[in-house]
């Protein structure tokens, strides 16, 4: 379980910050340093991470069918809170076709049926494009079924990309990599966008973002990602230093493209946050926005050079 150097290093120093985020909130506590409305903020949040990392890290560390069911249920959680934002919750028949492919594709994944696994992203929008032609009610139609098709795209087949690297022996260290990151990413971003200032990014899409945030985000994420891949991929044809810096630019980058799309559909619908779940953060999906864009972008990367599960037995379920 904890065989990779990497896997301790990240426990470790997810501990770490935790430990040293509450020692920190404790101490703005009692010198009354910063605002009320502030300091509880930051307790709401450390709570939510408290129990929200062991929901992470878990799963991944539990196993594989543990992991692909964690991410099929996470898959679920946000397409709902999506649902029911956009209003598509609405149309029944398009929410049962995206819910099929959904748990079709994660069906794949613990199969271990690559063929089929990347067969169900055309197969799955055209059955998202018929499903409600039968209902005959034109009006809507582009709308209704853009909306499936995108929740698709993200929390099916997207998302999914996570699950399928738990087919892997050595998938571990690569998960709690890109699950860390993608939080630090967050973090780094606000930390420079606090201590620096300056422009904002995109002021209508996130008026909270700034420039400076951003490229100390993409340096942070970068540095970060590039050095824990050098120990996860070393000795393969991924462990040149131009590779992992455009590993980590990935990272980076898609970490913050996916906060960035998320805003702008709560612009579009005008909402502030996804759900209510994780107090201090919003929803499921205000807080796992980055992973959607992440998982594929990483996945596809890292099987250029090494693959995902190649020497494993394919088709555990349907071979037989």
């Amino acid at each position: 379980m904890l065989a990779s150097p990497v896997t301790i290093w990240i426990l470790a120093a997810v501990f770490a910050v935790v430990a040293g985020a509450a020692l920190v909130i404790a101490g703005l506590s009692l010198t009354g340093a910063a605002a009320p409305a502030m300091r509880r903020e930051l307790r709401l949040r450390l709570l939510s991470w408290c129990w929200l990392l062991p929901l992470m890290f878990g799963p991944v560390l539990a196993g594989r069918v543990w992991t692909i069911a964690a991410v099929t249920a996470l898959g679920l959680l946000c397409f709902r809170e999506y649902a029911r934002a956009t209003g598509l919750f609405r149309d029944w028949v398009i929410i049962g076709a995206v819910l099929l492919g959904v748990l079709a594709v994660n069906f794949a994944v613990l199969d271990h049926w690559y063929g089929f696994f990347v067969a169900l992203w055309p197969l799955t929008v055209g059955v998202i494009a018929i499903a409600s032609i039968p209902v005959d009610r034109p009006a809507g139609y582009i709308q209704r079924s853009a909306l499936g098709v995108f929740g698709y795209m993200l929390f099916g087949a997207g998302l999914a990309h996570l699950g399928y690297m738990a087919n892997d022996p050595g998938y571990r260290p690569i998960l709690l990599m890109l699950m860390a990151t993608v939080a630090l990413s967050d973090v780094a971003a606000f930390t420079f966008g606090k201590l620096i200032g300056g422009p904002k990014l995109l002021p209508a899409t996130s008026p909270n973002k700034s420039v400076a945030g951003a490229l100390g985000a993409l340096a942070t994420t970068t540095a970060v990602v590039a050095f824990l891949a050098a120990a996860v991929f070393q000795g393969t044809n991924m462990d040149k230093p131009h590779w992992l810096v455009c590993f980590g630019l990935i990272v980076g980058i898609a970490a913050q493209a996916g906060d960035l799309m998320l805003s702008s559909i709560k612009r579009d619908i005008g909402i502030k946050d996804m759900g209510v779940t994780l107090p201090g953060h919003g929803g499921v999906l205000d807080r796992f926005n980055s992973l959607l864009l992440v998982a594929p972008a990483a996945f596809h990367f890292i099987g250029y050079f090494v693959g995902f599960g190649l020497q494993q037995p394919t088709r555990l379920i349907t071979g037989g």
